[in-house]
């Protein structure tokens, strides 16, 4: 389809897409949600709150932690964006929501696939999610690998 006709299609579905300063406080407020329940794991399993001691870091139970930290962080973007809500709390506070280019639901199998492109947005520089800034669409490189948009709920 031509960007005209697909334009029309999200402005009569009422998506308001959106920029980046909304996104950024959003994810501080996930961010900062995410690191009171990372913390406490990380702190009880090595010890130490940061794993820059070499030794907790690299210890048997420091990679306990790391693994169990991502698999909560996984766990609730994945849950959250693909739930009712379409959105974590960061999100939802905002009033956002994140749906599929053609305006629905994303599945738990896209946000999973959203939340590993973030990390080649964020390895190159943070450059892709600073794409948000430039492009019509008001997409991240993750946003257009996963189909996906960041809109007003």
């Amino acid at each position: 389809m031509s960007d005209a006709i697909l334009d029309s299609i999200e402005e009569s579905k009422g998506l308001e897409k959106i920029g980046f300063g909304p996104r950024l406080a959003a994810a501080m407020i996930d961010g900062i949600i995410l690191g009171l329940v990372n913390i406490p794991i990380t702190l009880l399993l090595t010890g130490t709150v940061l794993q820059t001691d070499t030794t907790a870091a690299y210890s048997g139970m420091g990679l306990i932690a790391t693994l169990i930290n991502y698999a909560l962080n996984i766990g609730y973007f994945v849950y959250m964006e693909s739930s009712a809500y379409q959105a974590t709390v960061g999100k939802q506070v905002m009033g956002l929501k994140v749906v599929a280019t053609d305006g629905t639901r994303i599945t738990a199998g896209n946000s999973l696939g959203r939340w590993f492109s973030k990390l080649v947005s964020g390895i190159i520089l943070g450059i892709g999610y600073l794409m948000v800034l430039w492009d019509k669409d008001k997409q991240a490189l993750h946003d257009k690998m996963a189909h996906t948009y960041v809109v007003k709920k």
